[in-house]
């Protein structure tokens, strides 16, 4: 099966390899290429394309083995194999790579509900000392004089904004956003389906009947297809047979006819797949489920009324302060009832923040904050919100209650959603 190497992925890679074996006088190469987009859209097979095309070899690494219960360990991982793929290139004398997959799942931090563990600090600072010094890699309890081959290190993730940030700076990191156009697209798509004996006509007419998914989407579809025969197969097996008959069978596995590929077929299978991640995206159980355990912590308690002392002069709410009227902070932009929520929220002490996310961010919880601090002020936590409501207008705004003293958020709540009302 030929598989479709995206032109750009394919120069991008190409180039960033190929510098970091070159010795350009007066030129400092990054030694890392960060290649991040949303997820499903083929960043990691289409680096192992660009590999096998290069007759390059690669050493991997996942975000799953950047924690430990051991500290350190993460760290000395990366030190091992980057003098590991050294050596490589010194014996093989060919090209060959450090990648790490996902290295924003493994090191990254989404909100202040991450935990930063020391592992996380130290990957983050081994990464940035090798890219600062990529020919003096030492282990840890051992010190080895020898100049070391640079090693071009890949990495992969989603969203580079949760890493720590000198680590992704320019001189430090390349970054390569990889969001495929049409045209990628559709050779992606045909190397998927050129088994099946689809027409250029009708891989593009699937293309944009599904153009807002990912790569990964197209490659489920293929194998659903299969499902109807396997279902039949197990009902004819029987289900109490089916292990006995698939695991370690006499009769050798297997084999199903082609199905059915039609271009109908597909678009019917693809309509009922759009069907379910909608009933996911909508089902939102688990902010239901946070929302309820928040709620043990946080229950919204009228303030407490303002003593009032003989020269005190009566308001129109019966709040005053030192005699004075209590003045209240009014929007006529903002619900009355994110006012009061507001209000709530911080008569119990709390203090406020406001974080924006858009569309596509918002599948992966990649939350940024609106404001530099914390607010304890109800006149500036309306400001904030306001400005906040027109500058990110057709993204998702949330306030959220964040407890001083335990240093953790007590509440979570969506405020605006894109086109939707405040």
């Amino acid at each position: 099966m030929a598989y479709y190497i995206a032109p750009r992925f394919l120069d991008k890679l190409a180039v960033h390899i190929t510098k970091n074996f070159l010795k350009l006088p007066g030129v400092r190469v990054p030694i890392i290429l960060g290649i991040h987009g949303r997820k499903g859209e083929g960043k990691s097979f289409q680096c192992e394309l660009v590999f096998e095309k290069m007759g390059i070899e690669v050493t991997h690494i996942s975000g799953g083995e950047l924690e430990s219960p051991d500290a350190g360990d993460p760290a000395r991982l990366i030190r091992l194999r980057y003098r590991e793929t050294a050596e490589l290139i010194k014996v093989r004398g060919k090209m060959c790579v450090l990648m790490i997959n996902d290295l924003d799942a493994g090191a990254g931090r989404f909100d202040e509900g991450t935990q930063y563990t020391v592992n996380t600090q130290l990957v983050n600072a081994t990464l940035m000392n090798i890219a600062d010094n990529p020919t003096d890699v030492q282990l840890p309890g051992s010190y080895d004089s020898t100049p070391l081959h640079r090693v071009p290190i890949i990495v992969t993730g989603n969203d580079f904004s949760t890493l720590y940030a000198p680590l992704i700076r320019d001189g430090r990191m390349d970054k390569f956003y990889w969001e495929p156009d049409r045209d990628d697209k559709v050779g992606i798509v045909k190397g998927i389906f050129e088994p099946d004996g689809l027409s250029q006509r009708e891989i593009e007419q699937l293309v944009d009947t599904f153009a807002n998914q990912s790569i990964d989407f197209f490659s489920a579809l293929r194998s659903r297809i299969y499902d109807e025969q396997i279902r039949n197969f197990i009902h004819h097996i029987g289900f109490e047979h089916i292990s006995l008959r698939v695991v370690n069978s006499t009769e050798g596995p297997p084999e199903f006819k082609k199905p059915n590929f039609s271009l109908s077929h597909l678009i019917e299978s693809g309509n009922l797949m759009v069907g379910e991640q909608k009933r996911v995206e909508s089902s939102h159980l688990v902010d239901e489920y946070n929302r309820l355990n928040r709620g043990r912590n946080y229950q919204p308690q009228p303030a407490p009324p303002a003593a009032v002392t003989p020269t005190s002069q009566p308001s129109t709410n019966g709040a005053t302060t030192n005699g004075f009227p209590k003045k209240e902070a009014f929007s006529p932009h903002l619900t009355l009832e994110t006012q009061e929520q507001i209000r709530q929220i911080l008569s119990q002490g709390y203090k406020i923040s406001i974080e924006h996310v858009d569309e596509r961010r918002f599948r992966t919880g990649s939350w940024q904050s609106c404001v530099n601090s914390h607010i304890d002020a109800e006149s500036d936590a309306i400001s904030n919100l306001e400005s906040s409501l027109a500058q990110y207008s057709g993204e998702y705004i949330r306030l959220v209650a964040i407890d001083p003293k335990a240093k953790r958020r007590v509440l979570e709540t969506i405020i605006q959603r894109p086109n939707g009302k405040n």
